[in-house]
Order: structure tokens, then sequence, then C-alpha cells
């Protein structure tokens, strides 16, 4: 498979939906893609495959603006091939066995936003007020889970610049949840109201901290001033071996993000001299207005933020109920063999 067809293969899976309609998060795209590749490879060694797998990642990776949470999937799954145990009589048997185990692994990783909406359940009292971020599939099963039980309200934060909390707000909305929209700006102003905090996840990483929406880490800075328990949702899928220190050590940073653009033009810039010139004394009377969209702040803003560990009281996944520090040590075990 090309550079292209591999990207293609990864965009198509990720518009497949499963029974529930939900559509595919993007490890799993990640791990059926690569499976595709497998199928068409012809590597005759499990380091020529090993290969092909890997240089299929950095494709994928290379092609995606945000590529944290494939890059998690790929490197569960190629971290698998890698130790999978075998008394296979060929390498082909091996591969087809290989391909077969990481279409169940995907099919059976389905479940787990059921699994961790049921550990989160009881986490959740009557009458509690919830306030949560952006759009989380694994969040909204588990306050739908929970509506069917307890009574619950929820603080949707709107989300910019792609406004995801809108589509949540408007899911619970329907659902009969008492929702209210919060601006982004609002959250100190709303946290008083809360009971805790309940966040999804891009991916967990090795320190135990958190990438998600951008937004996510001020909720948590905020939450944990007021003393409000923050607890983040993740499929074990998500948890990934990256150790950022700064923001600026996610991969989907770049140089342009919160850049200063050039503020005059050079027919509009004062002369060396120092000296008043024509041009500047007159530019704000006659230069047109400068107009900033909403694209225009989009651009110019990061996607996605890292939360420190100290800030994260405990992870809910489909392996349990983990503090940071317990993410930290299953990482390490699961990538130890």
């Amino acid at each position: 498979m090309t550079d292209l067809q591999i990207h293609e293969s990864y965009q198509r899976l990720l518009k497949n939906e499963d029974a529930q309609g939900q559509k595919l998060s993007t490890p799993l795209a990640a791990i059926l893609a690569l499976t595709e590749m497998m199928k068409q490879s012809n590597a005759g060694t499990m380091f020529e495959l090993l290969n092909e797998l890997k240089g299929a990642a950095e494709a994928l990776s290379k092609h995606s603006p945000n590529p944290i949470g494939l890059n998690a999937g790929c490197e569960l799954f190629i971290e698998f091939i890698t130790l999978f145990p075998h008394d296979a009589a060929s390498f082909s048997e091996l591969k087809t066995e290989l391909i077969r185990q990481g279409q169940q692994y995907a099919e059976e990783a389905l479940a787990y936003r059921t699994k961790i909406a049921e550990l989160a359940f009881d986490f959740i009292k009557d009458d509690s007020v919830i306030l949560t971020h952006s759009y989380s599939r694994v969040v909204l099963q588990t306050l739908l889970m929970a509506h069917k039980r307890k009574r619950i309200s929820v603080f949707v934060t709107e989300a910019r610049p792609r406004g995801m909390g809108i589509k949540t707000a408007e899911m619970l909305t329907t659902a009969g949840i008492p929702c209210t929209v919060v601006l982004d700006s609002a959250v100190a102003y709303a946290i008083e109201k809360v009971d805790f905090v309940l966040m999804g996840s891009e991916a967990v990483v090795e320190s135990g901290g958190l990438v998600n929406a951008v937004g996510s880490n001020q909720i948590a800075i905020i939450a944990k001033a007021a003393n409000k328990p923050f607890y983040a949702l993740a499929e074990s899928y998500k948890f990934h071996r990256m150790f950022p220190l700064s923001q600026y050590d996610l991969p989907s940073h770049n140089p342009g993000v919160l850049s200063f653009p050039q503020a005059l033009s050079a027919r509009t810039r004062p002369a060396s001299s120092g000296l008043p010139s024509e041009s500047s004394s007159s530019f704000s009377s006659n230069s047109s207005p400068i107009k900033i969209s909403q694209e225009d702040i989009a651009r110019n803003n990061p996607d996605v933020d890292y939360t420190r560990p100290d800030l994260i009281s405990l992870v809910f996944s489909d392996v349990g109920s983990l503090t940071p520090e317990g993410v930290s040590q299953y990482l390490v075990g699961m990538f130890a063999g």
C-alpha cells in the first residue's frame, strides 16, 4: 500500500459506524487501517512486516494535523505484533493470525465505552451537577446511562473554536437531561455550582496526564483551585507512551500556533528615521479596517492541550479506575510484554 492508500483507508474507516451508530475512534481506525495494509503486504519476514507497519504509521501521522490519537493506536498495534507469541508453521499463517487478532481487538474494543460508563456510574451521586467539556462519546454514554437511574444536571462548555460543546448539549437536552451551555470564559464563574468535572480524552500519556480538546487544562486548574474532583474517561487504546513536559511538546504543536501576524505592511510601515511618515500618520484614517474571522482565530490556536497528572483525580478506563500514577505503571507493564 502506498502512503496515499493507507491514508485513504484510514479516512474511510473513520467514517464507518458501529452497531450503535457511533463512528470509530481514531486509534481503532488506525489499527484497522494497519490490518488492511497487512493483507496487501508482500513481506516475507517479521522484520520486513514491522518495517512496513512503522512506515505506514509514519505516513498516517504525517497526513494528520493532530496525530496523537492515531499514534496511540499504531503504537499499540505494532507493539502487539512485536510481542505476539505464536507457534505458526509458516510466516503466511502467522500474518493471517495477526490480521485476525487485530480485527478482533478492534471489534471487542467497541464495548470499552460501556465498561467505562458502568465504572464511572458508581461515582455519580443522585442530584449531581456535572461539568464537561467539548464532545466525548464515552462521556456522553456515561451521562446517558446515569440519567436512566439518577437525577443529574450538566454544564457543558462551548468549546471554541470548534464549538463541539453545542453538539453535546443538544444530544443531552434531546435525551431529557437538564443542560446549560457555559462560555469557556465562564468556567470559573460556574465551578461553585459543580460537584465534579467529567472529561473525555484524546490520549492519556505516560506521566498520567491528559491530552484533550483545548480548554481542558484550564478547567482542570480551576477545578483544583475550587477543590472539585476532576475525572478523566479514557479507553485503554488511548494510553500513549509519550511524556510531554509542556504544551509545546505535543506532536500537534506547530510554530504557527499563537503566532503574531505582521501588524503593518511595508507600504504603511513608518520610515526608519523614527520620524512619523505621511503613511504612518494617516494610517488610522486612510487604511481599511482589519477584519478577524473565526476561521482566522481557529487557525492561530491549538486544537488540544495537555493537563498535568497532579490536576487529575482519577482516570476511568476499561482496565479499571486508575490514579495518574497507576496509568504510568499500566503503560510500563503493557509495553514490557
